[in-house]
């Protein structure tokens, strides 16, 4: 973990006041962490870091893409991301991060460690569900996209006939209609 050390901020010998880091993030920042879902990785954290006397505020905003493969297709393609994220740092008697807006750090403590909030903040950043923007306006031409339209319930039949319903089930539809 000796490339993390980049994502230490010594806080003590900063003044009081506004300062700024940058970060540019790889694929070698999420090789630290054992994370394996993103192809190519090219994100831009902008870190403002405001010094209180009794509290640090961190503002985090991330922008870039990520390459990943869609759920669907399995195709890669560049996921643009933009999200935002405030930390504030409070001290007291013992190390505590229970509450995921606001860190407690010990009162001798010199440093802080932002590359865990930078990791979330990429992977949060992403959607849950990826789908290639081929799928969405159709200019996607796959294998595994035509099998998927060939395979789908849409393409049969869409209404059963009146024989293959129950007529337990009629009964039951004359219930909401009686009035």
């Amino acid at each position: 973990m000796k490339a993390m050390k980049d994502y230490i901020i010594p806080f003590t010998g900063l003044k009081i006041g506004e300062h700024h880091f940058d970060y540019q993030i790889d694929n070698t920042f999420f090789n630290n962490f054992e994370y394996i879902e993103f192809n190519e990785v090219n994100v831009n954290i902008d870190l403002k870091f405001l010094k209180k006397t009794t509290l640090l505020e961190l503002y985090f905003t991330a922008s870039g893409e990520v390459n990943v493969n869609c759920d669907l297709t399995n195709e890669p393609y560049n996921q643009p991301i933009s999200d935002e994220y405030k930390l504030v740092v409070k001290f007291g008697d013992s190390y505590n991060d229970e509450n995921e807006d606001i860190l407690i750090v010990p009162h001798g403590e010199y440093e802080i460690n932002v590359s865990q909030y930078i990791y979330e903040l990429i992977i949060l950043a992403v959607p849950v569900k990826r789908v290639h923007p081929g799928i969405e306006d159709g200019t996607l031409k796959s294998e595994i996209l035509s099998k998927l339209e060939e395979l789908s319930p849409e393409k049969g039949n869409k209404t059963k006939s009146s024989e293959d319903i129950d007529p337990r089930w009629n009964n039951l539809k004359k219930l909401l209609t009686d009035k």
